[in-house]
């Protein structure tokens, strides 16, 4: 019994220390940030250097170390300092972040490349990856092979913004709109308050004027048009007659109502779709108009957008309340394209 509470006792000292050095480690790193963020870089290497001598198999310490050479400009030491992280058997979804946004900033495509490969064998599930990887091939003109990294994020990891995000603005260059649409929304959905939100939002407010243009009527298509496309766009352009005097907030708004009460009439067991579902629940309480005139509002005609609000205040408040409070996350077994 004694010697059961002696190894009992060694292994409980010895998680300690372990965690002890960790806190020690992350309390390092914190110091180094807020050095950097200063623009101080000087003070942060000599606090992660330190850290290092005190810890020298960090990986924490050394991984921060490679990105603050990174941030300093200093990317070739930079380099020198994330390949051997790279190869460890520990390394982590930021190694290849970093790594990948180090040979990016020398401008070797070939080796970020091939850091993003190794990444992705590694972590197929990660969207990070996949958005990032998806960038780099763009760089390089290489749009079909993006295009596929994009698609593969949001397969494997549908609640990662950034794979909606490029891939919508990729099918909205290509005219093809209810991909444009339905990744923009997505998108919008999951980052909802940043600079990029805005942009998609005005995107997502010129695909639905595609749609409806009769001089672009022939929809095209990079890839194969699947069922759900084709009943979306159907749907969308049954209330047609209801965009005879152009796309404004308000007539998107009664396009939309009209299609979504169609879509679970007809559609919602077939398709089973998260957003959908997230859009039904704003109009069953009351919250769908305040969302379009979130969503396309300022981008129709600014005055009427803040004339409404402050005509319906509470409605607004209680919607933006929602959108902060309760984030959407697309299911995994709702990919349709």
């Amino acid at each position: 019994m004694k010697i059961i509470r002696g190894v009992i006792l060694i292994l409980f000292f010895a998680i300690a220390m372990d965690s002890s050095a960790q806190q020690s480690d992350e309390q390092v790193r914190l110091t180094a940030i807020e050095f950097y963020k200063k623009d101080d870089f000087s003070n942060a290497f000599v606090v992660l250097n330190n850290g290092l001598k005190t810890n020298p198999g960090s990986l924490l310490l050394a991984k921060e170390l490679a990105l603050t050479y990174y941030l300093s400009g200093s990317f070739e030491q930079a380099a020198r300092n994330i390949l051997p992280l790279v190869e460890r058997s520990d390394a982590d979804i930021q190694i290849f972040q970093i790594a990948g946004n180090i040979f990016n900033g020398l401008e070797d495509w070939k080796q970020s490349e091939k850091i993003y490969k190794k990444g992705l064998k590694k972590y197929p599930q990660s969207g990070q990856l996949h958005s990032e990887y998806g960038q780099l091939l763009w760089k390089l003109e290489k749009p079909s092979e993006a295009i596929e990294q994009w698609e593969s994020g949001i397969i494997v990891d549908p609640s990662h913004a950034g794979n909606y995000y490029h891939g919508s603005k990729f099918y909205f260059a290509a005219a093809d709109k209810i991909r444009a649409i339905a990744y923009g929304e997505i998108f919008i959905n999951l980052e909802s308050f940043s600079t990029r939100t805005d942009e998609i939002k005005y995107q997502l407010y010129e695909s639905y004027k595609r749609i409806f243009n009769p001089a672009d009527v022939k929809i095209h298509y990079l890839k194969k048009t699947t069922p759900f496309e084709t009943s979306m766009l159907n749907g969308i352009l049954s209330f047609s007659h209801l965009a005879t005097k152009g796309i404004s907030v308000s007539s998107l708004y009664e396009i939309r109502l009209g299609f979504m009460k169609e879509w679970f009439n007809s559609n919602s067991k077939t398709f089973p779709f998260s957003l959908f579902d997230r859009m039904n629940y704003l109009i069953d309480n009351n919250m769908f108009q305040a969302y379009n005139q979130w969503l396309f509002g300022m981008i129709s005609n600014e005055s009427d957008h803040q004339l409404w609000i402050i005509q319906n205040q509470d409605a607004y408040r209680q919607f933006l309340k929602f959108q902060q409070n309760n984030l959407y996350r697309p299911k995994k077994d709702e990919y349709y394209f």
